[in-house]
Order: C-alpha cells, then structure tokens, then sequence
C-alpha cells in the first residue's frame, strides 16, 4: 500500500485527511512540522509527501528543499492557502510535483496523489531496469559534432538527460541543433520506439493548438494523445500566446506524467516572465532541466570538423563529395563571419557550395558575397574576445596588408596588431 505523509501544523487538517484519504488505498502517516517530517522521512519510507507550506519552525519551501537534498526523487505535493498562487510556483521552482491551494476538492487532492504515485513508480521502473535506457554514446557523438569545450559539455548534458524522464528545456538561438538535441533525447530514451510528437508552436494556428495540444477541461487534445508512452515536443515554446500558457499549464498539471516533454526556445525564457511576457508556472514547469546550446561563434574551433561533416553529407554529381577540400582563405572567411543562423546557416551555405562545385578545392571566392562583406565581419567585443590572430589575417588579406586599413576596419589602435 502506497504511503503519504502529511506535513500540517493543524490537528484538525490531519484528521479530515486521514478520512478522506485512507478509503483510496493510501496509508497515512502525519508530523506537525518540517523538522519532524524531514527526520521521519529519513527514517521510514514513504511514496509521496503532501506538506503546507507555512509551518514553524521550518516552512514547506524549506522542507522541499530538504527532502531534494536527501532523496532527489521525493515525490513532494505543496499545500497553500494563500489566495494567489505565487508561493506555490515558487514551490515548483524547488522541485514540488505539484501544489494544491487550501480549501481543495476532494476529488482534486486524490488525483494529484494518484498522478504523484504515478510518477513515483514511472521513475522506479526505469531505475530498476537497468540496461534501460541504453545511451547510445556513439549515435550522440555522431550527430553532436564539434570538439570544443561547449560541444563537450553540451555532450555530457544530454547523456545525462537521456536517463530521466524530468522536462527539459533547450535554449538557444535560431539553427543551433535544438531540434536535433532533442530527437538525440528521445531516440535514447525508453518510448524511442514510438514517434516523436513535434509540435511547432510558431507556424501552429491558435485554433489547432486548442484542438491538439488543450482539448477539453485540461485533459489534453489529440496531440497529447499521440504522445502517451512517448515524447512530447513543443518547439519556439515562447510563441505560444499567454492565455494559452495557462491553458497549457492545466493540460501538464493532469497529464504530463504519461509522456516525456520537451521544450524549445529562442529567447530567454526567464526574462519574458520576469517582464510578464510569460507565464511563471508554465515557466517553472519546462525548466526544471534548462540546458543552453552556444551559438556558432562561440565555438569556432569546431569550424572544420562541422565544414568535412556537412561536406560529407551533401551530393555532388560529379565527384564523391567527401574529397571536395576549402582553402585556408575559405576557412578563414568561416573563422571571421558571424553565423547568425548558426548551424543551420553553415550546413546550407557547405551544401549549396558542395553540390554545385565543379573543382575539387573551394577558394574564397566561391563563397556568397554576404560572408566576405564587411558588415557581417566580428564587432569590437567578438575581436578582443579572442580569434584575434584570425580576425586580424583576414582583415589584414581584405585591406591588402594595409595595417592602418585594418585597424580602422576593426576599431583598434594600430600598435594592437603588432
């Protein structure tokens, strides 16, 4: 039999909950404040916590964090009886499954216990079977490609995250690989046998999302339907209009124990809600795991290798692609430009060059006009940030070795380029 403690300073809260809560198939087990809950939880074993959130001396946000600390898969349900929900979120940023606001329906509070051992057993099938999931290593590092300090770490963090069935948010701008991240996730995951879920929230009507992704009284649509026992993928997740935000928070609160979600970003997420451009539970919700992927010029020593891989996987009539070579001039205008496409960006321009090419090496000059015009050179900040060696080459080659030329061009003094 499942087992709840009950986290309430008031005898008379314990007792209604006993009543209502024993006749479900739930022990009950009751302290009247953080301290003596935290020392019994370690003590005793429990499936799910259901604690208030003001207490003394120690309150419910710091009983979360307790709990957290000692057994990160505690399975915590706050409850407030504060009128606005704000502590509540804040409770959702620490790690809360879920709150409930005091006075509760009845029906309510079980739900929430039923989705709470839900996930707790979800999470205890998947750390008993072990060889599940399996992440594949070799399938991250073929389709995460680069070498630097960024790729790497990023690497590490989607590993990781294979392994858990938590919310994450990728954040990044425009054709950094969030798309591809988060297929990596799911195909290493437990339901990669099923299909991916992907839902565009930028190109999707109002009217869709609505049929799709919310449906009727919070129970999801068709959409969230589809994506039971599977992965759940809403892309440009700060598109979605806010009235829909709050929608989308009762569809998760009901039914996001049954798949894996994962969300996309261009923006800053944090900041749209701290300006109130974006819903704070829904917020609290996604990010959870937040895992940011660098822009392209922050990782320029992966230029070569991502130049040969997407070199590889173009088609050229003539030759095998693969022994297509670019120059050092040609690299150093990838070095200089500033990609603000991205990856994307950088596998369009290679395709298109690959494929159409009929020599062997690629020169400079073969490059579109728009890499080796000035205005897309690096600014002040991007040179004395560092590259400075192949900014500088490259400015030098354009200004025809013209040292005064190309301390101008860059906004430096002449004696910085030695």
């Amino acid at each position: 039999m499942p087992a709840v403690l009950i986290v309430d300073d008031l005898l008379s809260i314990h007792e209604m909950l006993d009543a209502v809560i024993q006749p479900t198939g739930f022990a009950t087990a009751f302290t009247t404040d953080g301290e003596k809950a935290l020392t019994r939880y370690k003590a005793e074993k429990f499936d799910l916590v259901l604690a208030d959130i003001d207490m003394k001396p120690m309150d419910g946000i710091t009983l979360l964090k307790q709990l957290k600390l000692y057994d990160p898969n505690c399975v915590v349900i706050i409850m407030t009886a504060y009128a606005s929900t704000d502590s509540a979120i804040q409770a959702l940023k620490f790690g809360a499954f879920d709150y409930l606001q005091k006075p509760f329906k009845v029906d309510e509070l079980i739900a929430t216990l039923k989705r709470g051992m839900e996930f707790r057993q979800m999470n205890a099938e998947r750390a008993a079977q072990s060889a599940l999931p399996t992440v594949k290593a070799s399938d991250i590092e073929t389709r995460l490609i680069g070498r630097s300090a960024q790729a790497r770490k990023l690497g590490q963090q989607i590993k990781k995250l294979c392994t858990v069935r938590t919310p994450v948010l990728l954040i990044g701008e425009s054709g950094t690989g969030k798309g591809t991240m988060a297929d990596i996730l799911h195909a290493n995951g437990d339901a990669s046998e099923r299909p991916l879920v992907r839902i565009d929230c930028a190109l999707s009507s109002e009217q869709n999302i609505r049929e799709g992704l919310l449906g009727q009284n919070g129970a999801g649509g068709t959409w969230v339907q589809q994506a039971r026992g599977s992965t759940l993928l809403l892309e440009h997740l700060q598109c979605l209009p806010l009235p829909l935000q709050k929608e989308l928070v009762s569809v998760l609160r009901n039914t996001s124990h049954g798949f894996r979600l994962i969300c996309t970003a261009n923006e800053d997420l944090e900041k749209l809600t701290d300006e109130g451009h974006f819903n704070d539970e829904l917020f609290y919700r996604v990010a959870s795991l937040p895992v940011t992927l660098p822009p392209l010029r922050e990782r320029i020593e992966d230029l070569p290798v991502l130049v040969k891989y997407f070199t590889g996987r173009a088609a050229n009539p003539l030759f095998d692609p693969n022994l297509v070579e670019f120059t050092e001039d040609a690299m150093a205008v990838f070095r200089a430009y500033h990609w603000p496409g991205n990856l994307a960006e950088l596998e369009q321009v290679v395709s298109k060059i690959v494929s159409t090419t009929e020599a062997r090496v690629v020169t400079s000059q073969q490059l579109p006009m728009r890499l080796r015009e000035l205005k897309h050179w690096p600014s002040l900040e991007e040179y004395l940030a560092g590259q400075q060696k192949q900014y500088t080459d490259m400015v030098l080659h354009a200004c025809q070795g013209s040292k005064a030329r190309a301390a101008k061009v860059l906004g430096v003094d002449v004696a910085k380029l030695g």
